[in-house]
């Protein structure tokens, strides 16, 4: 079927991210009148439960979000990923990202898209129209493209995020910093709005992951001393989405928003060490009993983490020195399972479930990922760190990350049908059909 390309200036959408928002936690806001505008526009379209990707982690779920592809198809597996030489880490970038993404294949449809604060784009590099890094983005020279835009988004005081060391320690910064940080949005969304004749205009706010990260104790607890300020900040975050969706729906009457978070949130109540429990399992050895570092795993080792919760095996060929052989694979993947399946703390259990890579991951790219994925149980927040003592440790972080409870709304509908879970990879589809190229 031919796209339709005539009349492009009347196919316009908006599309809004809520980084970390849980739908259980969005929808209670909502209900509660602490966010009165996002309710109206509930109770106009539909909001759904959002499942994401795994690892449940924002360069991973944002790479799926903006491909519609799953990580054996784009690439990107994590934060982190083993260097070519298998022994030391790299930090991957949107330059090793191995898809398209929905602006690019608008682009080619002759459409313009607007993209501001989008975590796992830096640095940034052209789209047809324009495109403002977000999370994990260092110097705002290299975030824009093109890189004209560099200049008056520095006149407009243009932040790309919060001081995360500073405010982990002072709430009282942190919510300051907040408050600014949405307002820096607002006004560089203002500014592209008219600076670009756009078809799709995206913006992402990242401050709600740093608050739940930072203070979800706030949330849940009505007689913490930074309750009202929790919620301030949602309505806060309430006003801006409401004042965009008017500014949107006073031009566009008949396009669509969509509103969507990356994953979901709960309270952290422990940290999990998960290669100390492989140490202590047998599956992994270290040269020396401090060592922190992935070159100090040793040849004789079976398997290892990587964050959040990525299980290598180190297979022969991979790993400089590995010993498992492929026939060896299926049974050290049992084992490892049935160790995470029977691990607990205090009667509870630790772990929700393990997944094979081959079970959620297709494509090209397959071979470079882990070979499990462990899913914990809420409150249990595993770390793929080396150099811990013991398996559990005192929380780090109020709030963790969930895999289920995301959640995507469309004010169109979308369609998504009612009570059905949808999929991350789903979003990208829904939104260029809103344009009418899919």
């Amino acid at each position: 079927m031919p796209i339709k390309l005539f009349n492009r200036k009347q196919h316009k959408t908006c599309v809004i991210g809520l980084d970390g928002v849980p739908h259980s936690l969005i929808t209670k806001l909502a209900a509660d009148g602490v966010m009165p505008r996002i309710q109206a526009l509930f109770c106009t379209g539909r909001v759904a439960p959002m499942r994401v990707t795994l690892p449940e982690i924002s360069s991973v779920s944002w790479s799926s979000f903006m491909t519609g592809k799953n990580p054996g198809e784009h690439g990107i597996f994590g934060f982190t990923d083993i260097a070519e030489d298998g022994r030391k880490l790299r930090f991957p970038s949107f330059k090793d990202l191995k898809a398209d993404t929905m602006w690019d294949l608008l682009g080619k449809r002759g459409y313009k898209s607007v993209v501001i604060n989008q975590p796992s784009t830096y640095p940034a590099r052209p789209i047809p129209g324009a495109l403002v890094s977000g999370f994990v983005a260092i110097e705002l020279e290299r975030s824009v493209s093109p890189p004209q835009y560099v200049t008056p988004l520095k006149k407009l005081g243009y932040e790309i995020d919060v001081d995360t060391e500073s405010c982990k320690e002072s709430p009282d910064k942190l919510f300051t910093s907040l408050n600014a940080l949405i307002e820096s949005r607002r006004r560089a969304l203002d500014f592209f709005w008219k600076e670009i004749d756009w078809n799709l205009m995206e913006v992402v706010v990242t401050g709600t992951d740093r608050l739940h990260h930072f203070v979800w104790d706030a949330g849940e607890n009505a007689n913490h001393s930074h309750h009202i300020d929790f919620l301030d900040y949602y309505r806060r975050v309430d006003g801006f989405v409401g004042d965009v969706v008017d500014k949107f729906h006073s031009e566009n009457p008949d396009g669509d928003v969509f509103i969507l978070s990356d994953h979901g949130f709960c309270r952290s109540d422990f940290e999990v060490y998960i290669n100390t429990m492989l140490e202590k399992e047998g599956f992994l050895r270290m040269a020396t009993p401090d060592a922190r570092e992935l070159d100090a795993v040793t040849e004789d080792t079976r398997a290892f983490a990587m964050d959040p919760a990525r299980i290598y095996i180190r297979r022969r060929g991979r790993f400089p020195g590995g010993r498992v052989d492929d026939g060896d694979v299926a049974p050290i993947k049992r084992d490892l399972s049935a160790s995470f399946e029977a691990l607990e703390y205090n009667g509870k259990r630790v772990v929700q479930r393990v997944f094979d890579a081959e079970e959620v991951y297709s494509g090209p790219y397959v071979g470079n990922g882990p070979d499990l994925l462990v899913v914990p149980v809420n409150g249990f927040d595993l770390k793929g760190k080396f150099g811990f003592k013991e398996i559990f440790g005192e929380r780090r972080l109020q709030g963790m990350h969930t895999w289920d409870d995301a959640f995507f709304f469309s004010l169109r509908g979308a369609p998504i049908e009612p009570d059905r879970e949808i999929h991350i990879l789903e979003a990208s589809q829904y939104i260029m059909r809103s344009l009418d190229a899919k």
